[in-house]
């Protein structure tokens, strides 16, 4: 993913409100990310933890949404997030929100899935469990490149104006 800066990140978001650009808070190692391996961005605002955001490059650019996690109590049942496929305990899997964008969102539509609690997708993936007999190391990249994909269609779907 290409750097940005605070700028950049406010400006990428394409369902956000004016006001809602003014609160965004970055993720607290803002500072320290190691751009060259993050496929895209995503983070729980420190300030509101009902909000989140995801960044991801779509034809190249920057974009982003603004994401609402539900109040929702937490589930007993082990949950598979929608973005990463990974299967995690109930509570660490929570319905996301988002407004779309456009006159769509200003009518009230909206897309949601469900995704890690804590929007560490990207992390989760890379996460090398031990090697089975039969598996191969290729499933790890092929897993990241189906993450980065669901999660680039899921900023697209609120990103274009309906």
């Amino acid at each position: 993913m290409q750097p940005l800066t605070e700028d950049q990140v406010r400006a990428a978001l394409v369902n956000a409100t004016t006001d809602e650009i003014e609160r965004v808070a970055l993720p607290v190692d803002f500072l320290l990310v190691d751009w060259d391996h993050l496929d895209f961005l995503a983070w729980r605002d420190p300030r509101t933890r009902a909000r989140g955001y995801v960044i991801a490059e779509l034809d190249g650019a920057p974009t982003g949404v603004v994401l609402r996690a539900t109040d929702g109590s937490s589930r007993g049942r082990p949950a598979l997030c929608n973005l990463c496929h990974t299967m995690q305990p109930g509570d660490q899997v929570a319905l996301f929100t988002a407004r779309r964008a456009g006159d769509a969102g200003e009518r009230g539509d909206s897309v949601g899935t469900y995704v890690c609690a804590d929007l560490s997708c990207h992390e989760n993936v890379r996460l090398a469990a031990p090697l089975a007999p039969s598996e191969v190391r290729a499933s790890v990249d092929r897993r990241i490149d189906g993450t980065r994909h669901r999660v680039e269609s899921f900023v697209e779907r609120v990103a274009v104006a309906a």
